[in-house]
């Protein structure tokens, strides 16, 4: 007698942090950090902060180049409704509703870009884009 095979339930995708490759110096591949990735960054300058996550926005030609930096835009749990506001949450791997401020952006070394935390899907990142010529007043 056969026995009855039931399906198993498959849990929903959890954003998984990027495979590490490193240089001979220990450095991560600059080609790992994209547009619209958001990381946790410990102690960032001027932040009252422990801890802050920011959304990379530079863009692809200048995250594969040599520079060491990269442009972000910081993530706070508080919004005010500006136009120059993502809204995001669990979807992109927070724990929180929070917003992307992208009239505060600032320039933070890749080196402390480790602490993966998800990704934008592509509408998020068409919001990101339209907010960051809201912000600029770039047309």
């Amino acid at each position: 007698m056969a026995s009855k095979r039931y399906p198993i339930p498959i849990p929903p995708p959890v954003p998984q942090k990027p495979l590490l490759l490193r240089d001979s110096g220990g450095r991560r591949w600059s080609s790992q950090i994209r547009l619209g990735e958001l990381y946790r960054i410990n102690h960032p300058g001027g932040d009252p902060k422990r801890s802050r996550v920011v959304v990379v926005v530079s863009r692809g030609a200048h995250l594969a180049s040599r520079f060491s930096t990269a442009i972000c835009a910081p993530v706070y749990t508080q919004r005010g409704g500006l136009a120059s506001e993502v809204a995001v949450g669990p979807a992109e791997g927070l724990k929180h509703a929070s917003a992307i401020l992208c009239d505060v952006l600032t320039s933070f070394p890749r080196s402390q870009l480790t602490d993966y935390v998800g990704t934008l899907g592509p509408a998020k990142l068409a919001e990101l884009k339209s907010a960051l010529r809201v912000a600029l007043e770039v047309e």
